[in-house]
């Protein structure tokens, strides 16, 4: 089954069940990519978050059933497609379309369609990927502070485990771990996601640490990755941006199951991060 199969057999899910509750995880299954990172997938490709939407089909639905059925109550519109109360389901269905519900159902009145989303091959112009691929035939400890996140949460929450890391020392202190013993190829400070690539559960551990060989420190815990392939690409925003969209679709490689791990270097080096992804040939 190729990248695109698998991304539209994702958005034939979501459609099938606008009207019930949506499960992320299987979302994910079904795309064959890690619960963490589809999210930003789908928002690189679409440029609009996959909960956003999602409410915006549902709006979309609503005012269609608005038009269709003279009958349908609001509250029972509202309840269809996962809104607590009519009032809640009445401001969101404003914000989209520009007008309340009940006025929504006369005719000659201007709404919104938003139509449902599928995935095809298109030239974007030839602006070229730059990616290494690495073979560690080697075991990597990294050593550092683990961190409980929860996967609907964690791009809102590590940017602040990093910021509040900067404040109580800790990112010193990874720094100064690094500079003790440095280490070859991925040297820099890292943060690791959970322990495996495809993510499902509610949260996972987040590690910050570095490579580190010493004695452990007393706070810290280690984890060690295993002989492994990497593709590397420099700039993390960007990477995350290009890496399903670009890359993936037309690399001899899928995901492996292990940790990706975004790698920050230091300031004046150009670029000044990378983003490690393991990977398997397909061949």
């Amino acid at each position: 089954m190729d990248w695109l199969e698998r991304i539209n057999r994702a958005m034939d899910y979501i459609e099938q069940n606008l009207s019930n509750e949506i499960d992320f995880k299987e979302v994910a299954r079904l795309a064959c990519c890690p619960e963490y990172h589809f999210p930003r997938m789908f928002s690189s490709m679409t440029g609009v978050t996959m909960s956003e939407y999602i409410r915006r089909r549902r709006l979309s639905l609503a005012a269609f059933e608005l038009q269709n059925n003279a009958n349908v109550r609001i509250l029972d519109l509202a309840l269809k497609y996962g809104y607590d109360s009519p009032d809640a389901f009445s401001r969101a269905f404003k914000t989209l379309h520009g007008v309340n519900p009940t006025v929504a159902r006369n005719k000659g009145i201007e709404l919104k369609a938003i139509p449902r989303l599928s995935f095809q091959i298109s030239i974007k112009g030839a602006v070229e990927m730059d990616y290494r691929i690495e073979e560690l035939d080697f075991e990597i400890e990294i050593v550092g502070v683990k961190q409980k996140v929860t996967t609907k949460d964690a791009f809102q929450v590590i940017p602040k485990l990093w910021a509040e890391a900067t404040e109580n020392g800790l990112l010193q202190r990874l720094i100064n771990m690094s500079w003790e013993q440095p280490q070859c190829k991925m040297e820099g400070i890292l943060g690791v996601v959970g322990k495996q690539a495809a993510i499902t559960d509610e949260d996972f551990e987040y590690l910050m640490g570095c490579r580190y060989t010493r004695e452990l420190p007393a706070d810290m815990e280690k984890i060690t990755l295993p002989k492994s392939t990497w593709a590397v690409f420099p700039n993390i925003s960007e990477a995350w941006q290009r890496l399903y969209t670009e890359w993936l679709p037309v690399a001899d490689y899928e995901l492996a199951d292990l940790p990706c791990i975004e790698n920050q270097l230091a300031p004046d080096r150009v670029p000044n991060s990378e983003l490690w992804v393991p990977v398997i040939s397909r061949r």
